[in-house]
């Protein structure tokens, strides 16, 4: 069995990781920049994650752990799952908003670069599978697909926030910004189309 990495070696390793692949793009990232920037040597990047995807997916992995933190730290109240929805989706929101380098990551990874969301998804189910229970959510959809939807429509703003912002409306002296009225207006869209009529 292998040495294990230090915490503070692993942390500069994915941290350094995600910064090449936010600016570059899978395909353009160079190992060789990332062990530069991390203070190792190249072989030892192969030696713990085995490739370059290899270290991509343990990249996505400690930020879905993040994600997944920063979810079940969240105090939702006891209630209608409707409500509970909304402020899961709006933390969903503040952390993508927070972490724009994930944003990134997330546009360019494949499909099965993405299980570690899996549980942070599955959060999201789990409210909408219960609001079914209760006759709050509509019956007619899939929980799976309607939170994997939830959070395209969070990267796609995101992702694409600069190209939106040049066409919206100019925003009055008492107005919020763009990115909050667009967060609210994303939140309404998901809870307002899976209310049960």
């Amino acid at each position: 069995m292998p040495p294990k990495l230090s915490n503070s070696r692993a942390l500069r390793i994915i941290a350094a990781a995600q910064e090449e692949y936010a600016k570059r793009g899978f395909a353009g990232a160079r190992v060789e920049q990332i062990a530069r920037r991390a203070g190792v040597n190249k072989q030892l990047l192969f030696y713990y994650y085995h490739s370059k995807r290899g270290l991509f997916q343990a990249v996505l992995t400690q930020a879905a752990g993040e994600l997944e933190g920063a979810l079940a730290a969240l105090a939702l109240p006891a209630g209608r799952p409707l409500d509970r929805l909304r402020l899961a989706l709006d933390a969903q929101f503040a952390f993508l908003a927070r972490h724009p380098e994930l944003v990134t990551l997330l546009a360019q990874a494949g499909r099965l670069d993405l299980a570690p969301f899996a549980p942070a998804i599955k959060r999201l189910v789990v409210l909408l599978a219960e609001g079914q229970g209760l006759g709050q959510v509509r019956d007619d959809l899939d929980p799976h697909l309607t939170a994997a939807q939830a959070l395209v429509l969070m990267v796609g703003y995101l992702g694409m926030e600069s190209v939106i912002a040049a066409s919206a409306r100019p925003l009055g002296a008492d107005e919020p910004a763009l990115r909050e009225r667009w967060k609210e207006a994303a939140v309404d869209l998901v809870v307002a189309g899976v209310a049960a009529r």
